[in-house]
């Protein structure tokens, strides 16, 4: 019997090694798959607080979008393009949650009052989630500075998530290319199909 369990320890240990890693570019990430359930994983909320993805994730359930940074001219328009449909997705029963490795700055709020911001400036959910990706040097002093000097190596592919309360992919958006990003018409159509 212990045998058995030593193994199953063993798998789980290097089943969450294998999905808990950092790609050397964006086109060889290895995401979670639709059906998966996302680890729990600590996070900063809007507050500064810290609270965890479970919390989060099992009031309702979730368009989560994961966004390079607030400095990201393609996140912020789509951040903003999302807000078409808002809205309707909190009709629906959905809250909106959207991540990135930077800290939360008063900047960053302006996007809409109806997004749940969180940071994840360890970068251990988007790891968590197998979408980071090593950088080039040259964007160093840019992520230090905008993770409150946790990160400078380090970005998750834009990806939108939609998920049940149980922290399970029912719907994903990833594109390793940051300036493709999904339509919120398709987003929308994938919410209300998941009714």
């Amino acid at each position: 019997m212990k045998k058995i369990v030593f193994t199953l320890l063993l798998c789980f240990t290097a089943f969450q090694l294998v999905n808990a890693q950092v790609a050397k570019a964006a086109n060889e990430i290895s995401p979670l798959l639709i059906g998966e359930k996302i680890p729990t994983t600590s996070v900063i909320n809007s507050a500064k607080k810290t609270t965890t993805t479970d919390a989060i994730f099992k009031t309702k359930k979730t368009v989560l979008i994961v966004y390079r940074g607030g400095w990201c001219p393609y996140c912020t328009a789509q951040l903003k393009d999302f807000r078409s449909i808002e809205e309707e997705l909190i009709g629906l029963g959905y809250q909106i949650v959207a991540v990135s490795p930077d800290i939360i700055p008063e900047n960053t709020k302006k996007y809409s009052s109806k997004y749940l911001l969180i940071s994840d400036s360890s970068t251990q959910l988007i790891q968590n989630l197998g979408i980071a990706f090593s950088v080039p040097n040259k964007y160093a002093k840019l992520l230090g500075k905008a993770s409150g000097g946790k990160n400078e190596s380090v970005l998750p592919a834009p990806a939108v998530y939609i998920l049940n309360t149980e922290s399970e992919i029912l719907f994903e958006y990833i594109s390793p290319d940051y300036a493709n990003r999904v339509d919120e018409k398709l987003l929308l159509a994938a919410a209300k199909s998941l009714q």
